[in-house]
């Protein structure tokens, strides 16, 4: 049995003027959580993030997992949406992770996602963990880590990115992208910043940029017994953490009753 992990963290668009600032970090701070688990971990950054990059080592890291493996895949960085052009979206509009070369009109669509993550041999263990898009309500929480000030959004409005000619005159406003995509291509286990009706906020915590779902994520992680599940792991984050007045966004669990009681990255 393996285990490997592919974490993508990316702060630079160039061309979009929505940069960020705590993607990187996490997609850092989740290689060392997974490396210190025993994880191989491959990590793309910035500039190395481009959508055929993405592709190419999501596709690998699947596609060459045996019977018994374990691949998790992290993405920090903006979300979007493009207008659905088969059909198979309710809400007429296909989920999009941002890569490093958006400006140029690439996205990996949830669509692209899907085709990717069910290439993989029977008993591979697939979970995919996203700090993008998506968020919400408010309430209770511990905010108490965060530094002062309003986080920013890691959603990426389609007008920002897209041609005005791609875009029907309906579908120009700032509005989210919705987790059904995702969730259904998101392996055995998806775990999300926030609920489709919300954002996920990229911040700051004593100085140092990070995305909220991500540091709460890492220090529930921290303090888990060592056979804890991912359920176990989901009740720690939320709702003792998020969502906050500061952070209004509710981490979601996607996935099989029996795949939520696996063991944490095992």
């Amino acid at each position: 049995m393996t285990k490997k992990a592919l974490c993508i963290g990316i702060n630079d668009y160039p061309g979009t003027q929505n940069d960020l600032n705590g993607c990187v970090n996490d997609a850092n701070d989740w290689a060392a959580a997974l490396a210190a688990r025993g994880f191989a971990v491959t990590k793309l950054l910035d500039a190395q993030a481009t959508k055929a990059a993405m592709v190419s080592a999501m596709s690998g890291l699947i596609s060459g997992a045996a019977k018994g493996d374990t691949v998790v895949i992290t993405y920090s960085g903006h979300g979007t949406w493009v207008p659905d052009q088969n059909g198979d979206e309710p809400d007429g509009r296909d989920e999009a992770l941002c890569p490093w070369d958006i400006g140029s009109g690439k996205v990996l669509l949830d669509d692209e996602i899907a085709v990717i993550f069910t290439n993989h041999a029977p008993g591979v263990r697939v979970l995919l963990i996203s700090d993008s898009c998506h968020s919400g309500s408010v309430t209770r929480g511990d905010d108490s880590d965060l530094d002062p000030g309003m986080p920013r959004a890691r959603f990426l409005p389609p007008g920002v990115w897209m041609k005005p000619d791609a875009l029907a005159p309906a579908a120009k406003a700032l509005t989210l992208p919705t987790l059904s995509g995702l969730s259904r291509s998101g392996g055995d286990l998806l775990m999300a910043g926030a609920k489709d009706s919300q954002f996920s906020w990229d911040t700051s915590f004593k100085g140092r940029p990070n995305g909220a779902f991500t540091y709460y994520a890492l220090k529930a992680l921290a303090a888990l017994p060592a056979n804890a599940s991912y359920a176990d792991w989901f009740k720690a984050i939320t709702p003792t953490y998020l969502p906050t007045n500061q952070l209004p966004q509710d981490p979601q669990l996607f996935g099989s009753r029996t795949a939520k009681a696996w063991k944490v990255f095992s």
